[in-house]
Parts: C-alpha cells; sequence; structure tokens
C-alpha cells in the first residue's frame, strides 16, 4: 500500500506544523482533540478520513502494523473542510487505547519526543464505512478512492 503527498493543506490553531502539542490536547490535560482545517483538497474529493498516528511508539504486531493510533475519524462528508476542538462529529473508528474517539498524545515518561501525524485524506466517493475501523483497516478500504493527502506534525514528551 502506498500513498503519495498532494497539494492540500492540514493546519491547527493548536499547534504549528513541527511544534509542540499543548498538554490539554494530550493525555496529561483535557484529552480533547485539537481543531483542524485542510484547504487546497484534490478536484472531485468527495470524502475526507482524518487520522493521528505516532510512529515513535515502540510497538509492532504480529500483523506487520507499528506505532499507536490515537485517532481514526472517516465519513466526513465534501463540503467539510475542518473539525472543531472536541468535535464528535462523524463516524470513529477503533484507537489503541480500544477506544471509538480521539486518544491524546500519553508517550511513556521518559521515552524522548514523539511526533504525531495527523493525516487528511482525500477521497473520490462517500464509502459510507461502519464505525470501530482500525488504522489499517481504514487504510485498506480507502486506498482505491484515495485522490490526495497530506499531514500536520506535531510533538509530545512527557518527562
Amino acid at each position: 500500500m502506498g500513498f503519495a503527498l498532494s497539494d492540500m493543506q492540514l493546519s491547527s490553531a493548536a499547534f504549528a506544523d513541527g511544534g509542540s502539542i499543548p498538554p490539554q490536547y494530550t493525555g496529561v490535560g483535557v484529552d480533547t482533540s485539537p481543531a483542524l482545517s485542510w484547504t487546497g483538497a484534490p478536484e472531485g474529493a468527495k470524502a475526507f478520513a482524518v487520522i493521528c498516528h505516532d510512529p515513535d511508539a515502540p510497538l509492532v504486531t504480529p500483523g506487520g502494523t507499528y506505532g499507536f493510533v490515537h485517532w481514526v475519524l472517516y465519513n466526513i462528508p465534501a463540503s467539510v473542510s475542518e473539525i472543531e476542538e472536541g468535535s464528535s462529529d462523524f463516524t470513529c473508528g477503533q484507537n489503541d487505547f480500544g477506544n471509538e474517539a480521539y486518544g491524546g498524545p500519553m508517550p511513556p515518561v521518559g521515552h524522548g519526543k514523539h511526533h504525531y501525524y495527523f493525516w487528511v485524506l482525500a477521497l473520490d466517493k462517500e464509502l459510507e464505512l461502519e464505525a470501530g475501523l482500525s488504522l489499517w483497516q481504514l487504510l485498506a478500504r480507502v486506498e482505491p478512492n484515495l485522490v490526495g493527502m497530506n499531514r500536520l506534525i506535531g510533538t509530545f514528551e512527557r518527562s
């Protein structure tokens, strides 16, 4: 499965690309999802998905997945170009905490700085996917319909 970045841009009022994620968006704070917005969606985009993944988490499963998944959100219509802070709109997949919700950064104490990749995926059709998909299930289902994507990276460290 391979993906390439597009001209679409993802941003957040909560933190800059490459910047530190404020504690209220982490497991040591209120643990609410940050606001996200995107521009430059490819022509023909009919739906979006948003994910947050920590590839720095030293976890590898027998199935070959890696890192830690914090958020899987999909069935976002083409008319939407932003997700409000703490939003419970749209369909949630399962994160690696075992919940169908946002679960903020919470790396082990002393584990160093982790990088959290927030992704927006643009799809060429509405798929009406069922709730509870894992990140890896979602990616397998949307790959044939992926027409654009880009990321915003935030960092967090617990000392």
